[in-house]
């Protein structure tokens, strides 16, 4: 579904040159979910929006489902850290944003966008504007938004950063229903290492800036999984251990 060969990128600016990523090539299957990891500034933002068409490479190519990708495209979301909902729309018309952009029609996709709310426990707040939800309640929006057009690749960039641990453990749960149900492809950037684990059937592991792709961990535990409420405890901790043997080890390597 989504192949990256040979990318590289590097950003020139007053100051000089700064190389983000370095000969990225990685194959992701359809409807595996896919989480990436790494030291801040390592290019996993970078990674994302280059995937996302938001961004050409310097070098490289990109293709999803065998066509190259160029531009934003409808059938590849974008989730940010930050909701980023319009703050004088209200839930139901932030979720509906995705048909006026790419001009599908609001009223045939009402209904959808209805399902995506109850689906997540908003049901009753679609009247309501985002400053009257709780940030967990914002999240959920935006994932309901990104969800509208029924893409085939999710791109999340590290949705659930900025919300209290309970909220993150909830929609932790909740995206994994929704890829069991409905299998998108997701590439999920985080610094948590026990989010990575939770979340991925794989885990991309970064280097410090330039990021080049050092490792790449399978986590073979059924699904759905819960930290420390699950038959599958003891392979969760051994998948974090060695995750972050990993990074602490490619911390430590001399330049």
């Amino acid at each position: 579904m989504i192949q990256l060969f040979g990318v590289s990128q590097v950003f020139s600016g007053r100051a000089g040159t700064v190389e983000a990523l370095r000969d990225i090539d990685l194959q992701i299957a359809e409807g595996e979910f896919v989480a990436v990891v790494g030291r801040s500034g390592c290019g996993k933002s970078t990674l994302l929006r280059l995937v996302a068409g938001l961004l050409p490479p310097t070098q490289g190519e990109i293709q999803v489902a065998g066509e190259r990708v160029t531009k934003a495209r409808r059938d590849i979301a974008l989730l940010f850290q930050r909701p980023a909902l319009l703050p004088w729309r209200t839930v139901l018309d932030n979720v509906l944003l995705p048909a006026e952009i790419f001009r599908l029609g609001r009223s045939s996709l009402r209904a959808r966008a209805l399902g995506l709310l109850e689906m997540v426990g908003l049901q009753g707040f679609e009247k309501r504007l985002p400053h009257e939800l709780s940030g967990g309640m914002q999240q959920r929006v935006a994932l309901c938004r990104s969800l509208l057009t029924g893409p085939r690749v999710l791109l999340m960039d590290e949705p659930f950063s900025a919300l209290d641990a309970l909220t993150r453990e909830d929609l932790s749960t909740e995206l994994q229903r929704i890829h069991m149900e409905h299998r998108p492809t997701i590439m999920f950037v985080t610094h948590s290492i026990d989010e990575a684990v939770l979340l991925a059937d794989r885990v991309v592991v970064l280097s410090p800036r330039p990021g080049q792709i050092v490792e790449i961990l399978d986590i073979d535990v059924p699904r759905p999984r819960s930290l420390g409420r699950t038959a599958h405890v003891a392979e969760l901790a051994a998948a974090q251990a060695e995750l972050h043997e990993l990074l602490m080890r490619r911390e430590a390597a001399p330049a």
